[in-house]
């Protein structure tokens, strides 16, 4: 199993069972590559994975919690053993509070919830992943912001972001921050880390009332993914390129 999976690009996508990760987990399987679907829900995982391997793509499922330490960890012994290294991991599992929503009124169970799932379950999931990322002769780490996560944008008279946001903008705010200092970490190493703004797309995270697919909303974590080892790190991007701060 091991020579045979070494002749591929090994990627795991979080969160991979619907929405903006199986699109994900879809276009990195038509690349040839073998991606883990990353899920909590059995049966969405199974369902996801039947689907990606009749699309002809090569899939597996990764039963992950971010949010559990020994979930997350049986995860990164299941792909050690699987094919030995991890080469891409795309942080795309994330959770939205509600919309608009006050920070004088939050409910601070809220805010707790979102932070661990959106940030310290990056980190959690990163930092189990990275043994595996070092054997990679091109690693990735993409992670799954948005723009209401950009300060710069969030203070730019004229720019509509939706709204007061006291728990969901925030923990992407927090995201880009931890973001930026693994770059500072990784810097003189080849791992690649950025973070991907996907728009305003229509899942469940939001009711469905995005403007773009999921499709559409998967394309930029894909470039960041397939980055070229002269690829840029420790940055922000959407489809129109970088995204500030």
């Amino acid at each position: 199993m091991l020579a045979v999976m070494s002749e591929k690009t090994i990627a795991l996508v979080t969160g991979a069972n619907k929405g903006i990760g199986y699109e994900i987990a879809a276009a990195l399987g038509a690349l040839g590559w073998s991606v883990g679907v990353g899920a909590r829900d059995e049966r969405r995982r199974t369902d996801a994975v039947a689907k990606l391997r009749a699309a002809g793509a090569d899939a597996f499922g990764v039963s992950l919690d971010v949010t559990d330490d020994e979930s997350v960890a049986a995860a990164a012994r299941l792909i050690e053993e699987r094919a030995g290294r991890l080469d891409v991991l795309v942080n795309n599992a994330g959770v939205a509070g509600g919309w608009p929503e006050k920070p004088t009124t939050v409910d601070l169970k809220t805010v707790r919830r979102l932070v661990e799932t959106n940030v310290i379950g990056v980190i959690r999931v990163t930092n189990a992943m990275l043994r595996l990322l070092r054997r990679s002769a091109h690693p990735r780490i993409v992670n799954q912001s948005s723009h209401v996560g950009s300060l710069a944008l969030q203070t730019t008279p004229g720019v509509d972001l939706g709204g007061i946001s006291g728990a969901y903008a925030p923990t992407k705010t927090y995201l880009n921050a931890i973001t930026i200092q693994y770059a500072k970490e990784l810097s003189g190493t080849n791992i690649l880390i950025n973070n991907a703004c996907p728009g305003y797309v229509a899942t469940d995270l939001n009711g469905f009332s995005g403007t773009q697919t999921p499709e559409e909303g998967a394309a930029i974590a894909i470039r960041l993914a397939a980055l070229p080892d002269d690829g840029p790190t420790g940055q922000m991007f959407d489809d129109n390129g970088v995204v500030p701060w």
